[in-house]
């Protein structure tokens, strides 16, 4: 089972950046894919960006040239830097993980979230 827990939500102002974590933690043979999706209210939950294990990564067409997705495969750990954040962006902020369990069974696990919310 892994465990993922996120920080560095908060509020931000418009033009602002932000950087959230989200470390894994448990028992495991690999994570394979790590990535963040977002919630606004009222709206579904959708992607924002991806990361493989080999480091190939994957945005939605709002995050593109303003959000970055870096890993630390030693620490377990998925970042993502935002940048230029716009009011839009307010939402709850969830990371995933992709993973293989020691029964060599493909697993997903998700954080509990994190709020951003960018206002004035």
């Amino acid at each position: 089972q892994v465990q993922l827990v996120e920080s560095g939500g908060g509020l931000v102002q418009p033009g602002g950046s932000l950087r959230l974590s989200c470390a894994a933690s448990g028992s495991f043979f690999s994570i394979n894919a790590m990535g963040w999706y977002r919630q606004a209210p009222g709206k579904q939950r959708e992607l924002v960006a991806t990361i493989t294990g080999g480091g190939s990564t994957n945005y939605a067409d709002s995050a593109k040239g303003r959000f970055t997705i870096p890993r630390d495969n030693a620490k377990n750990t998925v970042y993502l830097q935002m940048n230029s954040l716009k009011a839009e962006d307010t939402a709850v902020y969830y990371c995933n993980a992709e993973y293989v369990h020691w029964s060599r069974i493909a697993l997903t696990s998700w954080g509990q979230g994190t709020q951003v919310t960018i206002s004035s």
